[in-house]
């Protein structure tokens, strides 16, 4: 089968694209090609030589091709992490003296860099709020070049206005960028309402299993071929056997985030009705303001949501130590589920004023649900609140 036939589900892309009929040595698992030297071909451009740092080894060529088909993209890359297939992609966009547009709040990692390094880049960045387009129109100057966007905000579940920006890009002629990691190709595909470039951190859902870091970004062969020329060199490629792994986790993706939704859903409810919890931010719940967009465009609504307990910070901190079957820990989108306190781990590197101007409180806690049962997750939250 063709690993862009538009008529293959994804739980059938995820297992079956981008392998190859018949099989390397009849292997129904694509071999990991570790080598760095290959032979060359006469007349091969730089950027064509079959090397690791250049993304052509074979194995590398074949996640990408799997990654394309998952999005829907004409073609992908792979990133040494998350952070490189940002970054990469706007020093890919973005030039000494250039603009960009983002809108409403990001993962602590991109807003440190968007804040940190980008004047040193030359940059100039102007954060918008994503539901105002007057807003956006105002901060347009000649040298705008690019919109970023999440599709689901981290820590607060937020869905920007993605079929504004994605028309707003396009008739400003500006290059639409959209990190797609928290919902994932299974809940949603930007490509499909006119994002230029997706990135995702595979190191969360993608691979699933929390053993390796990666990072994705898909697009049209001249998007990506231009953020592929940047990463060659500045040498942030992702090694073969990351690769492999990575490719293994892609294919049960659909099985694992229909999962981690549907827990993350059950449990959000009940602690939306539990007298111990102030707030929840879940795009799926009916109270959240963006519930009507996401359940508008989405298949789904992702696996990670946060909350704020009635009692404080102590009150989050104590119910971390009671809970029996979430790992404390900073990350998000494995079979195992994780629990964690934005401001003192993914957004430690934004100041406090910072953190509460995007409304990420010191007591907010964020929640990346597993594979679990939910009932089992809702009891051990039961039994930790104090029921």
């Amino acid at each position: 089968m063709s690993e862009h036939d538009a008529a293959a589900a994804i739980d059938t892309l995820a297992v079956h694209a981008a392998e190859p009929r018949p099989a390397h040595g009849g292997s129904v698992v694509h071999p990991i090609y570790q080598g760095t030297v290959f032979e060359t071909v006469p007349g091969q451009a730089y950027d064509e030589l079959q090397y690791i740092r250049l993304n052509t080894n074979p194995s590398q060529e074949y996640l990408h091709r799997k990654l394309a088909a998952l999005e829907g993209a004409e073609t992908a890359l792979a990133t040494a992490s998350g952070m490189a297939a940002i970054t990469t992609t706007l020093l890919a966009t973005l030039g000494a003296g250039d603009h960009l547009i983002a809108a409403g709040a990001f993962y602590g990692g991109t807003h440190h860099f968007l804040t940190e390094q980008a004047p040193r880049l030359g940059w100039t960045v102007d954060f918008v709020d994503p539901e105002d387009r007057d807003a956006w129109t105002e901060a347009l100057r000649p040298r705008t070049k690019a919109f970023l966007v999440e599709t689901i905000s981290n820590p607060l579940a937020r869905v920007a206005d993605l079929e504004g920006i994605a028309a707003f890009s396009r008739e400003h002629r500006l290059t639409s960028i959209i990190d797609n990691t928290f919902a994932t190709p299974v809940v949603f595909r930007p490509h499909s309402i006119g994002f230029d470039l997706v990135c995702h951190s595979a190191t969360k859902a993608l691979n699933g299993h929390s053993d390796l870091v990666a990072g994705v970004v898909t697009g049209s062969a001249e998007h990506v071929g231009a953020v592929r020329h940047v990463l060659n060199l500045y040498g942030g490629s992702l090694d073969p056997h990351a690769g492999f792994l990575l490719a293994r986790g892609l294919k049960t993706l659909a099985l694992r985030v229909r999962q981690q939704g549907a827990n993350a859903l059950a449990l959000a409810r009940f602690l939306e009705g539990h007298n111990a919890i102030a707030q929840v931010n879940h795009p799926g719940l009916d109270t959240h303001p963006d519930h009507a967009r996401a359940s508008a465009l989405f298949d789904g609504y992702g696996s990670v949501f946060s909350f704020r307990p009635a009692g404080g910070v102590p009150a989050a901190e104590a119910l971390l130590k009671a809970l029996r079957l979430p790992y404390v820990a900073p990350s998000l989108g494995g079979v195992e589920s994780l629990i964690t306190r934005p401001a003192v781990t993914s957004h430690a590197g934004m100041s406090p004023e910072e953190r509460a101007a995007e409304g990420i409180h010191d007591d907010l806690v964020r929640f990346s649900t597993g594979i679990e049962a939910a009932d089992d997750l809702i009891a051990d939250f039961s039994r930790a609140l104090g029921d």
